[in-house]
């Protein structure tokens, strides 16, 4: 008999209310994994088949959690309900009947590199410079296309032939085209297609209609317009339709997540349940105040309090330090000050608003010896010689696989040069078959030489026998065998460097994960393999070490730690600059501070400095407005006298504060720059050339104006995208 006197009553009550749409709007920390693990194993024990329920949660490691969860409580007989991502549903539905849609079920999921490449290929093919139309801001404009349901024909149809989207339009449609021909999906296909083969196969939405009558969706504010279509297609008939979420959680806008499905449901369901779950079982009264009175600014949200019956705590801690360093140092000495008093260094999380801030962290961690991991960094299947393993993997799994098959013909080195690779594409283009099929027929193709032809022939026999035995073998054999027949190891071992070393280091671990796979998984099959990595987030990737964590706040979500500190809370900063003149913005970082104050369990740093290097330039920012959002008497001042925290400021304000926000604890905004004789009127246009003292040369991909003066958007060709204001960044037009 299932025990529900572990829970509240609120929980409770959701836990029992099993017919009919039910909208639990669970606030930070109230125990909703809980509450969806009794929901699930209750429904069970009231006689619903397992293999009627799904669940959705947004990280594969999340739903291995809760199934193991259920299983605990229910028995093995969990094991037959389907715990997992949109995605990972979605991937699993496709492998049965995406032919019918016209994909073959061996697809192959691209990540944002080949993604990049296949764009690049689009804008050469289409005549149209990549300054003009940067392959990164297509894919964005091409994913929000997607999650919005708007496929590359209907996009053409509708603005193939206006001058201002044309472009797009082409791009688009041949990117698609791309994509089918190596029989390839992006990550953003992966929804919008399943919702596709549902609306034009009726048989098997009826199917899936049938055997999901119980639908359970965590995080349901951070849903975008395809994944609200995918769960309420399927619920559209038993409405048996369970949606979790906290609207003051919502921080993904930019992966196009729309606040509307979760403040908007009752519209959808006027018969729905709402249950909130306002008790919080993580933070102490004062770290959960503070959180409240942050939060409460915010106009478009569902009203609730938590509350808590934990510990009063300690007052958060406010640290103003001199500089960027002298902040990271005072982090590393509080961290290494309350290890000694018995903390573990797992129990601590530092918390930034973007990755840049990480390095001036991480020297810090370094020069004092103190342990530490990235959060959200070069992911380990980012690293060259893995993703060099894996495309041969992918190649063997699905020939077709134009992208894959380009990364490893000449790796390790077997003297095929671009310009053989040049003329294959060539030949495969003129007769629109793949790059295999291409190489399958090398003697027929006109200006290659004997010996490439002779490298190719042998390299295909290669490939032969790996396609052949990719079924007898297990995974990590495979892997084993590539690396051993190719020469990959061989290559690294003559090289006999660090690096070198490194990347055998890598490709041994890699193997391990393998391994790992074929113990954990029924399904052990090449294909399975491909698919777990491919669906793979940073915080699957977060391992239990005695270590600190350095990692964003949008990475933070879902997590907790005993003590955190939020870095750099400037003006400027956090708030992020573009959100000073756009409200909807505004409330998103409001709800981005609330996430990050609501990691804490026990103790809470806000740290900022008076001054840093930003933009290559010493800036001047002021405490962040957030701070100034919490009420004095839950806050303590640790900062030293001559940086001591003062809410009154003689500037101007940099930005109109929130309507709400009380005029007692006022702030003045406005970030004071140490600015050379620049000129903000400067012109920049998108794709113009310019040069940094440090960034180097990079090209502009956006211009935006702000206030008096001008935001620029450059990605640099070694330094990656920065956001550079005219009137500050050095930055020389080429």
């Amino acid at each position: 008999m299932l025990d529900l006197s572990v829970l509240n009553k609120e929980q409770r009550e959701a836990v029992e209310t099993l017919e009919g749409p039910l909208l639990i709007l669970a606030g930070a920390g109230s125990g909703k994994t809980r509450v969806l693990t009794y929901r699930i194993a209750n429904l069970i024990e009231n006689g619903v088949y397992p293999g009627n329920i799904l669940a959705i949660t947004f990280t594969n490691k999340a739903a291995q959690e809760m199934k193991e969860r259920i299983i605990q409580i229910v028995g093995d007989e969990a094991r037959n309900i389907w715990i997992s991502t949109f995605h990972s549903a979605c991937v699993r539905i496709l492998r049965q009947d995406i032919e019918k849609i016209g994909y073959n079920k061996d697809f192959v999921i691209y990540d944002t590199q080949d993604q990049e490449k296949i764009i690049k290929e689009c804008l050469s093919e289409l005549n149209i410079d990549e300054k003009a139309m940067p392959p990164k801001d297509v894919l964005s404009k091409i994913g929000s296309l997607k999650d919005d349901l708007i496929d590359a024909e209907t996009y053409y149809s509708r603005y193939g032939m206006d001058f201002k989207t044309r472009n797009l339009a082409n791009i688009y449609k041949m990117y698609q085209r791309k994509l089918k021909k190596s029989n390839a999906l992006d990550f953003d296909d992966i929804i919008m297609l399943t919702v596709k083969l549902f609306k034009e196969n009726e048989d098997v939405l009826n199917y899936y209609r049938r055997k999901f009558r119980y639908i359970l969706v965590d995080e349901y504010q951070d849903t975008n317009r395809a994944q609200y279509e995918f769960v309420n297609i399927l619920a559209k008939e038993h409405r048996n339709l369970c949606v979790v979420g906290d609207d003051d959680q919502c921080i993904y806008s930019w992966r196009h997540a729309d606040i509307r499905n979760i403040l908007e449901f009752e519209k959808d369901f006027p018969d729905v349940k709402v249950i909130k779950l306002e008790q919080n079982y993580r933070c102490t009264k004062k770290i959960l105040d503070a959180a409240n009175y942050v939060i409460q600014n915010n106009e478009n949200r569902k009203h609730k309090r938590l509350w808590t019956q934990n510990e009063l705590g300690e007052n958060v801690r406010f640290y103003k330090a001199e500089n960027g360093e002298d902040e990271a140092l005072f982090i590393v000495k509080e961290i290494k000050r309350l290890v000694q008093e018995g903390y573990s260094l797992s129990d601590f999380a530092v918390l930034y608003r973007t990755n840049a801030m990480s390095r001036i962290l991480e020297e810090a961690f370094v020069t004092s010896s103190v342990p530490y991991r990235v959060v959200g960094g070069l992911k380990f299947y980012d690293r060259k010689e893995i993703r060099d393993i894996l495309a041969y993997l992918r190649v063997i799994n699905n020939p077709l696989d134009n992208i894959s098959l380009e990364r490893i013909i000449n790796v390790p080195r077997r003297g095929i040069g671009q310009a053989t690779i040049d003329k294959v594409k060539e030949y495969a283009n003129s007769r629109d078959i793949s790059l295999y099929s291409a190489l399958l027929e090398i003697d027929r193709i006109d200006g290659i030489t004997k010996r490439a032809a002779n490298a190719i022939e042998k390299f295909i026999s290669q490939m032969n026998y790996f396609i052949v035995s990719k079924d007898r073998m297990t995974v990590s054999s495979l892997i084993s065998e590539i690396l051993d027949t190719t020469g990959y190891i061989k290559e690294l071992l003559e090289d006999n460097t660090k690096e070198s070393q490194d990347r055998i280091e890598n490709l041994n671990e890699f193997k391990s994960a393998a391994v790992e796979f074929e113990e954990q998984n029924e399904d052990k099959s090449l294909a399975a393999f491909l698919e777990r990595i491919a669906l793979v987030s940073d915080q699957d990737q977060i391992e239990n070490i005695d270590a600190v964590t350095l990692m964003t706040l949008h990475t933070a979500k879902g997590l907790e730690f005993n003590i955190v500190f939020i870095a750099a809370m400037e003006e400027g900063i956090f708030p992020h600059f573009s959100a000073k003149d756009d409200e909807d913005e505004l409330e998103e970082e409001r709800r981005l501070c609330y996430v990050g104050i609501t990691r804490a369990k026990k103790k809470l740093y806000l740290t900022c400095a008076q001054q840093r290097m930003m933009y290559g330039r010493t800036m001047f920012n002021n405490v962040s407005s957030f701070i100034e959002e919490i009420p004095e008497h839950l806050i303590d001042d640790i900062s030293p006298k001559r940086m001591s925290f003062n809410r009154v400021y003689n500037y101007d304000d940099y930005r109109a504060p929130s309507k709400t926000i009380s005029t007692v604890n006022k702030i003045n905004t406005t970030p004071v720059i140490q600015k050379p004789n620049l000129n903000k009127s400067a012109n920049y246009d998108v794709g113009m050339l310019v040069k940094h003292k440090i960034f180097g040369v990079g090209k502009v991909v956006a211009v935006k104006e702000i206030a008096a003066d001008k935001m620029i958007t450059v990605e640099f060709d070694k330094a990656g995208v920065k956001n550079l204001l005219a009137s500050t960044a050095p930055l020389e037009k080429i």
